[in-house]
């Protein structure tokens, strides 16, 4: 693979959009009595922020599919096209918007922990899904996420089976440790069979593989799926192709005030770079700057669109 050519075909991201509150605090938290945070609510979603900062690079094309609450969905579709996203929302009729709630520790390189309830984002459903979605688009990405609920697997099923129909190149992104450890990576594995690229943090190639080392992880990896790209954060990235690791690539340097969204940053500034032509490795580059830039800021998303 060696970029999608510049074809001129939109980017399609489906997944999950979710409202963000993050705290952040200084040091451990203080069971069972008050702990001193700034805390901001903002827009979010793994799938969400991908396609937001894929439309940052401009030139692209990108929609969002994902399920939301009535309780939000103006103000997250607002949000989305604030940021050059044309969005794809459903409204869910009986859930509410996800919320995660994002623990963000500044005295210990703002690494986050998040507290989690999925809400709509996980009803996102195969009746969601038609083949249409795809008129116009040259590319297909799956948040991680769609993985970890039956509606969403039955989803996943369809969208890979009308993009192979149509010749779409799809990628996915697992996005969470934790919940890809609760489905099984045998399992995971399978769901994805046939994907194009792959795009791992370093804990979750080590999970997919059972390996320790993420170069060896990334290997193993690259011979069930044709180009593997696995996020090491501030140990910048690995590419993998046919079974070895085929580049190593720093990190950019960053003053980090929140991790919350920097693996999202990377995959969509990647997506955008391999669909503007770019070689993966250049593609890789790009997403490493994109996400030492969102480190820097609180939230997943990027500022606002011009």
């Amino acid at each position: 693979m060696t970029g999608a050519g510049g074809s001129g075909g939109a980017l399609l991201v489906v997944g999950d959009v979710i409202t963000d509150v993050v705290a952040r605090h200084r040091g451990p938290l203080a069971p069972g009595t008050d702990t001193a945070a700034a805390v901001r609510t903002v827009p979010g979603g793994a799938g969400a922020n991908v396609a937001c900062w894929a439309a940052r690079r401009g030139g692209t094309e990108v929609r969002f599919l994902g399920r939301v609450g009535a309780d939000s969905a103006a103000w997250h579709e607002r949000e989305l096209v604030d940021r050059g996203v044309r969005p794809l929302l459903v409204v869910d009729p009986r859930a509410p918007t996800g919320t995660v709630i994002c623990l963000v520790d500044a005295d210990a390189s703002a690494e986050r922990t998040f507290l989690t309830d999925s809400g709509a984002s996980l009803r996102l459903g195969a009746d969601d899904w038609s083949p249409a979605l795809l008129d116009g688009v040259a590319w297909l990405h799956l948040s991680g996420y769609l993985f970890f609920s039956e509606p969403s697997r039955a989803l996943v099923a369809a969208a890979l089976e009308s993009a192979r129909a149509r010749g779409v190149p799809v990628s996915v992104d697992p996005a969470s440790a934790g919940f890809l450890a609760v489905l099984g990576a045998d399992r995971f594995l399978s769901l994805v069979e046939g994907v194009d690229v792959l795009l791992p943090s370093r804990d979750e190639a080590c999970l997919l593989t059972g390996l320790p080392d993420a170069g060896d992880a990334a290997a193993k990896l690259s011979r069930l799926i044709p180009l593997v790209v696995v996020k090491q954060g501030d140990a910048g990235a690995l590419v993998a192709r046919s079974g070895a690791v085929r580049a190593r690539v720093p990190a950019e340097p960053a003053a980090p005030v929140d991790t919350t969204g920097a693996g999202d940053a990377f995959t969509g500034a990647f997506l955008a770079t391999l669909l503007g032509g770019g070689r993966p490795e250049e593609a890789v580059a790009e997403g490493c700057r994109a996400g030492a830039r969102a480190v820097e800021q609180v939230g997943g998303r990027p500022e606002r669109a011009a």
